[in-house]
């Protein structure tokens, strides 16, 4: 093994069920989810096993999945010794990923993000915009029918070579849909609350930037990748800036998994639940190896792996 990266899941990764298996088995990952419930306004426990929950409600999802995260993260590093080469995160997920290199902490996390899912919601029910999944399509072709629709629409997400978001205002990204299904993509209506990565978040992104200010990051000990541009981030003084921006533009992942792969990235780790962004990663390079702990049962595998590399 060259190089390792952990990377972590952002929306949409989320579940009935999440992260119960690790905290029953381990009181260490119990005690990380209990400072993250003692930090927010609803019951984190009840939300991530009661099947009534509003754990697909933005606001809700953010924490929850920080948190399931890094209660995985920690007992992955309670397990073996390693440490990453690089980390990063979709969209979301660079909140877990700034914790793991040990950028923003974890308590200042989980109230952030909490803090940007209320604005999110918030924001996507004055504008009511929409979001679409775009398959095995032409990208130069996806952004020229953006431009050329005369409603606010564009790419939100460059996922892989073979997919893409696009988000903006519902009539828009319903008329680019139409045009793009006509050119035989297949394109998939995403079930959210709002155009996210977009410029309608634009008022999100003014009242996120005021809760920036009163967090303190610090310098870090791993190199992370930021989704805004696709590229590392040496400079610890702009990561304010990039979070606020990232609100608004678009995820470049494509790009940040093909700049961990050119710095010789030759294993990821997705850590956090589901197993999307294992499977983006193979679209974008097949010859890479990756990993999935999305689960305590999981961890046995990890660990074995990692120690025989």
């Amino acid at each position: 093994m060259k190089k390792i990266a952990f990377i972590f899941p952002g929306q949409g990764a989320q579940h009935t069920g999440m992260g119960m298996d690790l905290l029953d088995q381990s009181q260490e990952a119990k005690k990380c989810f209990e400072v993250a419930n003692s930090l927010l306004d609803f019951d984190l426990y009840d939300l991530c096993s009661n099947e009534k929950a509003p754990i697909d409600q933005t606001a809700y999802t953010q924490p929850a999945l920080v948190a399931v995260s890094i209660c995985l993260l920690n007992e992955l590093k309670r397990l073996v010794d390693i440490v990453p080469d690089y980390v990063a995160g979709l969209s979301l997920g660079e909140y877990s990923a700034l914790v793991a290199a040990d950028i923003l902490s974890y308590e200042d996390a989980i109230q952030l993000v909490r803090k940007r899912g209320l604005y999110m919601e918030e924001v996507g029910r004055m504008t009511q915009g929409g979001m679409a999944a775009v398959m095995k399509g032409d990208q130069n072709l996806i952004e020229q029918e953006c431009a050329n629709d005369p409603g606010v629409v564009g790419i939100a997400n460059y996922n892989s070579p073979v997919q893409v978001v696009i988000s903006g205002e519902k009539d828009a990204v319903e008329r680019v849909s139409s045009q793009l299904a006509e050119k035989k993509m297949r394109v998939i209506p995403l079930k959210v609350s709002g155009a996210f990565h977009s410029p309608l978040m634009e008022p999100a992104a003014q009242k996120f930037e005021k809760e920036l200010v009163h967090v303190n990051l610090k310098s870090g000990k791993i190199p992370y990748i930021t989704n805004v541009t696709g590229e590392v981030i040496t400079d610890i003084s702009e990561t304010k800036t990039l979070l606020v921006e990232q609100l608004k533009g678009a995820v470049l992942w494509e790009k940040s998994v093909c700049t961990m792969i050119d710095q010789g990235v030759d294993t990821f780790v997705e850590i956090g639940p589901g197993n999307t962004l294992a499977g983006l990663v193979k679209k974008i390079d097949r010859s890479v190896k990756v990993l999935n702990l999305n689960s305590y049962e999981a961890l046995k595998t990890i660990v074995n792996e990692l120690e025989g590399a």
